[in-house]
């Protein structure tokens, strides 16, 4: 370091191998989601997605048709416009959801739905499948994901069908 009297610190190989052990755990830990959050089923990012579903049975689109519409439970409504005319009073904060498995995989969707904050951390959406490091949280809801795996692999299912 120029001027203060110190010569720079030399890191040994064995050090060097330890803090990118580390840091590669820490990397691991943060792409891998789920880690250490109770009662979630574990899930892995890949790129922009979680591939694989959350549970090992495919999710219903009528049963995820019901969440995307419900006013109680997934609001999704509140945000999203779509192909819905059943449906009064659609948002307009957020993307169309018209046609959005032509424009999104399965795993793009799932991850959305799962933390969409992963992607955008100023997002407006709410993580529907993460219970840690959340704030404001009502203490009835405290440790509880919006959605269950199951709920998130029906919504998935249904917006899988809105390919126009």
């Amino acid at each position: 370091m120029a001027g203060s009297g110190r010569s720079p610190r030399k890191l040994s190989a064995e050090c060097f191998g330890r803090d990118a052990l580390a840091g590669f755990a820490a990397l691991l830990l943060a792409s891998g989601a789920a880690a250490g959050e109770a009662g979630l089923e574990p899930y892995e990012i890949v790129g922009d997605a979680i591939p694989t579903p959350l549970t090992g049975t495919a999710g219903d689109p009528a049963r995820g048709h019901a969440i995307v519409g419900s006013r109680q439970l997934g609001l999704c409504l509140l945000c999203h416009s779509g192909p819905f005319p059943e449906d009064r009073l659609q948002g307009t904060l957020a993307p169309s959801l018209a046609g959005v498995a032509s424009r999104l995989s399965n795993g793009q969707l799932r991850l959305r739905i799962v933390d969409a904050s992963r992607l955008n951390p100023k997002t407006i959406m709410p993580p529907y499948y993460r219970t840690q490091d959340l704030t404001r949280v009502a203490p009835a809801y405290a440790g509880k994901p919006i959605l269950s795996a199951e709920q998130v692999e029906d919504v998935v299912a249904f917006l899988a069908t809105l390919t126009e």
